[in-house]
């Protein structure tokens, strides 16, 4: 897959992530009373994304955050190597503060958790981001553009 299109596709499953964290039906609140089960802006949560992944509004608004950048930087091939090399700090750092408290439940200064299945996700988000952003050849990566431009690599006289 080339560099541009895993920037799209990041950017669309970020953004759908990011929306279906807010829906209550797929974000499993975790409180026994029907009146106080809504989304905290940081803290714990209050909600399990397919219950699986911790989220709160914070959460939710930084894969939001992603899923745009992802779009808009998929446009071009070094924006697109931007996005990945910033997915890959960002998300490697949030595993290493995951790993770092993971007896310590809400962490990300009390704001956005992530513990248990976020951590590896993010393990994961971090070495994909990575390869795309850092260590994917550059040779590879100039025929990233060949579709952009519809060109083949040729030029008429």
């Amino acid at each position: 897959m080339d560099t541009r299109r895993a920037a799209l596709l990041f950017g669309i499953v970020f953004l759908a992530v990011g929306i279906l964290g807010f829906v209550p039906g797929v974000n499993q609140m975790h409180h026994g009373d029907l009146a106080n089960e809504h989304l905290t802006v940081g803290g714990p949560g209050h909600g399990n994304l397919l219950g699986l992944f911790h989220v709160n509004v914070l959460h939710n608004a930084v894969h939001l955050l992603f899923g745009v950048m992802g779009l808009v930087m998929s446009r071009t091939l070094p924006a697109a190597r931007t996005y990945f090399r910033v997915v890959a700090v960002a998300y490697l750092l949030l595993t290493v503060m995951g790993l770092i408290s993971a007896a310590n439940m809400w962490n990300t200064f009390g704001f956005v958790p992530i513990n248990g299945n976020d951590v590896w996700l993010h393990a994961l988000l971090g070495i994909v981001g990575a390869y795309f952003g850092f260590i994917k050849p550059a040779a590879i990566e100039s025929t990233d553009t060949a579709y952009t431009t519809g060109t083949t690599g040729t030029t008429r006289p």
